[in-house]
């Protein structure tokens, strides 16, 4: 089973920046594409971001284009998303996916290999 785990969710103000790590048990990380999604209770999970398994390709949710970057080091099996000018409507639970392909695309919740447990973005206005 893989293991997903996702660090540095925090409070901060509307404009300001955070970056988001994930850190993956997974000795054939390079192989798959790795994503982040995001959550508000009561709402359906989003998703945000994308990255194919060599990171030459990324996909980016329209409410963050612009916005947020996603990137991953293959020697450290870790995939980040850097997100800028950030907005109140940006606050959720951040979770961190692997598909079970390598594309970009394929990050999509039926090629979902393994979900981390979520870390806390809250951005006040």
């Amino acid at each position: 089973q893989v293991q997903l785990v996702e660090s540095g969710g925090g409070l901060v103000q509307a404009g300001g920046s955070l970056r988001l790590s994930c850190a993956a048990s997974l000795r054939t990380f390079s192989n798959y594409g790795m994503g982040w999604f995001r959550q508000v209770q009561g709402k359906e999970r989003e998703f945000v971001a994308a990255i194919s398994s060599s990171g030459s390709t990324t996909l980016y949710g329209d409410s963050v284009k612009g916005r947020f970057t996603i990137s991953r080091d293959n020697a450290k099996a870790t995939v980040f998303l850097q997100m800028n000018s950030l907005e109140p409507e940006d606050t959720a639970v951040y979770y961190c996916a692997t598909s079970r392909w390598a594309t970009a695309r394929s990050v999509a919740a039926p090629n979902i290999l393994s979900w981390g447990k979520g870390t806390l973005v809250t951005v006040s206005s």
